[in-house]
């Protein structure tokens, strides 16, 4: 909970969701390829809206996508796309439902090729970047290795991943951390 004693980023700070997101998840890196896949969808539906709105529906798409399984995904088709354009609980897109289904089967193809987490993490050379930025205006909304990453995504078959999202998604899976430098949660650098 908000412990006015901590200094955190202020882009979390008012709302306890945002808190504990923020605590817990946001800039912490993951190398489970399942979770990276997960985060990766959640961007996508996040796109154009607020993060907020995900993070508080996120149970919701759990449920409805089976857990983000992509071998399950993989397999669902229009009547499921049907059911799912239905479910109140989740963004309701047909665009990003289906982008969804696409995603598993190019993330099935990657991860028996590479690894999907290999490949991903390869793009920061298996090491979250930190930046440290003083304010929000510090941090982009895409670099340059957002966009490479999401160019290549998107040569492997995966769609809604431009390189904002794909921004979101690195800071979200920590391979970018960008916590602010006065936050507590920000990585000691030596």
């Amino acid at each position: 909970m908000d412990d006015p004693t901590i200094i955190r980023c202020a882009w979390c700070l008012g709302d306890p969701d945002y808190i504990t997101y923020h605590d817990q998840e946001w800039g912490r890196p993951l190398n489970e390829s399942r979770g990276l896949f997960e985060n990766l969808c959640l961007e996508g539906f996040q796109a154009g809206l607020s993060w907020i709105t995900i993070l508080r529906k996120r149970e919701n798409f759990r449920a409805a996508f089976a857990g983000f399984d992509p071998h399950a995904l993989a397999k669902w088709g229009a009547a499921d796309i049907e059911r799912l354009m239905q479910d109140q609980g989740i963004i309701r897109h047909r665009g990003k439902i289906e982008a969804t289904l696409t995603n598993a089967q190019a993330y099935l193809k990657l991860e028996a090729e590479i690894g999907f987490s290999k490949f991903i993490w390869g793009f920061v050379d298996h090491t979250p970047q930190i930046n440290r930025p003083q304010t929000l205006g510090d941090v982009p909304a895409q670099t340059a290795t957002s966009a490479a990453l999401s160019k290549a995504l998107k040569q492997a078959g995966f769609k809604f991943c431009g390189p904002t999202t794909v921004y979101a998604f690195m800071q979200a899976s920590g391979l970018v951390n960008d916590h602010f430098a006065t936050c507590a949660f920000a990585p000691n650098i030596t």
